[in-house]
């Protein structure tokens, strides 16, 4: 059986794998006040330190690959819900950097993360969704 990441020419046991984030224009646009821009925008998985860390303009999540336990396609998404800064589910707490409403990937932890409160003291996200240009890529590389 051939393994997603290997399928995507990742290979999930070394390395560092970067995915940029897929810019709609009128994201882009709204994004520009909170520093979302291409270049403050990316997530990085990387097999070596075993780390997951997400960029998007002034916000951070960083976890280990371990506490990473569920990875799911997601999309599309209503734009009202994902469009401009980092966005927070009043629902479940979850966290979303999106750069459009088509297609991401939704990362489930076993302990929350600190995100859009950056001390993580007063407030944890079970789960990140994120809209990077290789969505199916991202998945297959934390999949392994």
């Amino acid at each position: 059986m051939i393994n997603d990441a290997a399928a995507h020419g990742y290979n999930p046991t070394m390395g560092t794998l970067r995915f940029g984030f897929a810019f709609d224009p009128l994201y882009r646009l709204a994004g520009l006040p909170f520093g979302v821009t291409a270049s403050t925008a990316e997530v990085v998985v990387d097999h070596d330190r075993g780390m997951l860390s997400a960029r998007f303009g002034l916000w951070r999540v960083r976890t280990s690959l371990t506490n990473v336990t569920g990875v799911e396609l997601a999309g599309p998404y209503r734009r009202v819900t994902t469009i401009g800064p980092a966005r927070l589910s009043f629902a479940d707490r979850g966290l979303t950097f999106a750069t459009n409403n088509r297609r991401g990937v939704c990362l489930t932890f076993a302990d929350p993360v600190a995100g859009i409160e950056p001390t993580g003291r007063l407030l944890r996200h079970p789960n990140l969704t994120v809209t990077v240009a290789d969505p199916e890529g991202l998945a297959a590389a934390l999949r392994g």
